[in-house]
């Protein structure tokens, strides 16, 4: 008898913001399927198989999200090639499976693991996910900066916000880069952020299917302004525009990855973007 059917966990009580961890899952552990897999992410697949959810209602399930978490997988793997002993801070990390993925390109690396998210994500996590020493879960929001107070600062800090701050309102979201400024100087931050015009067009959310609404992004920034940080944020010393990640067929291989190069462009699309902290 097949127990998995039996003792699939129900994520139907996921609302909001914290719903879009199972959407960004879902299109993970699909290109993870593909016969020419962009990701490999063997986790994110048990994950689906293990939640009983409705997942075809998001409609979408395209290459963006695999390879938003590919572009997040080089900037966090080349921080700990050099710092192999730091800790990695996931807010807001949702149903993300990277631990594993970094942990599989670095197997020889001691990094520690603190993932940050709301009660009903950590309790999934928890039950779902399997246990590490090296990995410290903290059941609250990220705007409450008492997860600061876990991370060691010897070894190095790498703070990730993938998903996040386009959720953010836009002075939640730039406090949240400041105060990460202030406490983890030699630190770097990395977050992603939709292009300039999603809050301005979609102050709805953005329709995903007939049957799934993506909740509002009140927050993004263009490259021009992000460029300007370090001016504007006290214990910024750099930032730095990562490049799209290829993908599969010539759209996403070819075309998507150029088309984000595009100089006329940068500050009309999202924005991949490693902050360096003084």
């Amino acid at each position: 008898m097949d127990h998995a059917d039996h003792e699939r966990v129900d994520a139907s009580h996921l609302a909001g913001v914290s719903e879009t961890a199972l959407l960004t899952l879902y299109g993970r552990a699909y290109q993870a399927r593909r016969p020419q897999p962009i990701i490999d992410d063997p986790m994110a697949i048990r994950l689906v198989d293990a939640i009983d959810f409705d997942f075809e209602k998001f409609g979408r399930r395209g290459q963006e999200m695999a390879l938003r978490s590919l572009a997040f997988d080089r900037a966090t793997i080349d921080y700990l090639r050099d710092h192999p002993s730091a800790t990695v801070v996931a807010l807001a990390e949702g149903l993300q499976t990277s631990f594993w993925r970094v942990s599989a390109a670095l197997p020889d690396a001691g990094f520690r693991w603190i993932s940050v998210d709301l009660p009903p994500v950590i309790e999934l996590r928890d039950r779902l996910l399997p246990s590490s020493p090296r990995i410290t879960a903290l059941a609250q929001s990220a705007l409450d900066y008492s997860w600061a107070d876990a991370v060691g600062a010897s070894g190095g800090v790498f703070i990730t916000a993938e998903g996040l701050l386009m959720y953010l309102q836009p002075d939640e979201a730039m406090g949240l880069i400041a105060e990460c400024a202030r406490r983890f100087p030699g630190g770097r931050m990395l977050f992603d952020l939709p292009p300039v015009l999603v809050p301005k067009v979609a102050r709805n959310g953005l329709r995903s299917s007939r049957h799934y609404r993506v909740p509002p992004m009140p927050f993004s920034l263009s490259a021009a302004q992000l460029a300007r940080l370090p001016e504007t944020v006290p214990g910024i010393r750099a930032v730095h525009d990562l490049p799209m990640p290829a993908g599969r067929g010539f759209f996403f291989g070819k075309v998507y990855p150029a088309v984000w190069r595009w100089p006329l462009l940068r500050n009309h699309r999202g924005a991949y973007t490693l902050v360096e902290f003084g």
